[in-house]
């Protein structure tokens, strides 16, 4: 293996496992501080006893999200120095201030999982809405680094000499607004559906059990409210990617020829052998339409671009079905949930409904990792896109196949631990039946 991939492919697994918990400091307090404000409105324990799994829950996962963000902050140094060297006095600021909000993440986070006896109601829910903006805030500056390095602006470049740095340019990109609310409404998304999906498991094995109903309609709320502004955010991110990474909005789509009218591609094989995109459904004018809100306007294909400058194509595209496919699974879901509300039937006893609702739980955390993909895969072989090459900032330091064992270890350990613990606060959970 070499340096460079066993470094990729260490960043990648690295990644791959963080984002997953990251994803889940952002959903998660939502739900429970949902649950204890109707415990509030209504009285009713069983919101109580919700509010405190979930509690329990977010800080098990806090804490081995701690642990692979810290993991993270060291491969960026050991792994990219060179990368850190050319980009941290431009992006420091976000970096600087995702450290404050998850340091005040985990305070208001241990007043509200230690304070419920101690603190009083008002000041303990407020601790529970501060968790949700630091979690929140927390992602939003990381992915507002991700996304300078996909838009770079903040600084000058002349003779390989940064000059006229801006934090505050470079944090505001073009494409910040757009990557932040999308990861945001992912998060949100994901975890209503997740967490959907465990309560309808549990109302299977016995429907009556009011602990599952409520938690079953508080998460499939969550999730179906937020997966139609999911698409209309993910709209609006594929039209930022059209103008500022046509490259990569190509091989999102498979699209080797420029076109006035090119067709939006569902599902498809691309072959960078003969540079096409076979056994695919091509709807014309389509991609045109969605991505410059013209049926006639001009897509570049990736036949125009220099061909040292392709990503790899296959899995770009791959990648950008399976979370397409993931994101309309889960829209349908939450509609046919809308339909059967309006029909007048009840969710939680219509077990087709609830198997549906099951198959759909880990589908948006394999969307949110399919997207992710799309964005590192999509940008290479850049780090900083058109900037610096991913060749350029890896560091020199030789077995790095080493580490990467070490570290693929430490990640499969804390898996199991995680789910240990998970299976445990699941399935003791209480059985209050319904009268």
């Amino acid at each position: 293996m070499s340096d460079l991939l066993a470094a990729r492919s260490q960043m990648a697994m690295s990644l791959a496992f963080h984002i997953i918990f990251s994803v889940i400091g952002i959903g998660l307090p939502l739900l429970m501080v949902i649950a204890e404000i109707l415990h509030l409105k209504t009285k009713n324990n069983i919101y109580l006893i919700l509010t405190k799994r979930w509690a329990k829950g977010a800080i098990i996962l806090f804490a081995v999200g701690a642990v692979s963000g810290t993991v993270l902050s060291f491969e960026l140094g050991l792994l990219w120095p060179r990368f850190m060297e050319f980009a941290g006095p431009i992006i420091g600021m976000p970096f600087s201030l995702e450290g404050f909000a998850f340091f005040l993440e985990a305070i208001f986070l241990a007043i509200y999982v230690f304070g419920f006896d101690r603190v009083g109601r008002i000041a303990h829910l407020f601790a529970g809405i501060m968790v949700v903006i630091c979690g929140t805030m927390s992602g939003v500056f990381i992915v507002t680094a991700n996304a300078w390095m996909n838009t770079p602006v903040g600084f000058t470049l002349e003779n390989n000499i940064i000059t006229n740095i801006n934090p505050l340019e470079a944090m505001l990109n073009p494409a910040a607004f757009s990557e932040t609310l999308h990861m945001t409404l992912a998060s949100f998304v994901t975890i209503g559906f997740a967490v959907a999906g465990v309560h309808a498991f549990m109302l299977l094995k016995n429907g009556r059990n009011q602990f599952h109903q409520k938690g079953f309609a508080i998460a499939f709320a969550v999730g179906s409210i937020f997966i139609p502004l999911q698409w209309i955010s993910g709209d609006r991110s594929a039209k930022n990617v059209a103008i500022n990474q046509p490259i990569k909005l190509a091989a999102m789509e498979g699209l080797w020829e420029t076109s006035k009218d090119a067709p939006l591609t569902i599902l498809g094989w691309p072959d960078e052998e003969t540079q096409t995109t076979n056994f695919g459904i091509k709807i014309p004018y389509m991609l045109s339409m969605l991505a410059y809100g013209n049926f006639n306007a001009e897509v570049r294909g990736l036949k125009s671009f220099p061909k040292e400058n392709l990503p790899p194509v296959l899995p770009v595209h791959i990648s950008f079905q399976v979370m397409l496919g993931c994101a309309t699974y889960l829209l349908l879901l939450a509609l046919t949930g809308l339909v059967l509300k309006a029909r007048k039937k009840t969710l939680n006893n219509t077990n087709w409904f609830l198997w549906l609702t099951v198959f759909a739980s880990p589908l948006g955390f394999i969307a949110v990792e399919a997207g992710w993909m799309v964005t590192e895969i999509g940008r290479q072989p850049w780090v900083v896109y058109n900037i610096l090459r991913t060749k350029d900032a890896v560091t020199p330091m030789p077995n790095l196949v080493v580490p990467f064992s070490i570290f693929t270890i430490l990640y499969f350990c804390l898996s199991l631990v995680v789910i240990y613990l998970l299976k445990r606060i699941i399935f003791s959970s209480p059985v209050i039946s319904d009268k």
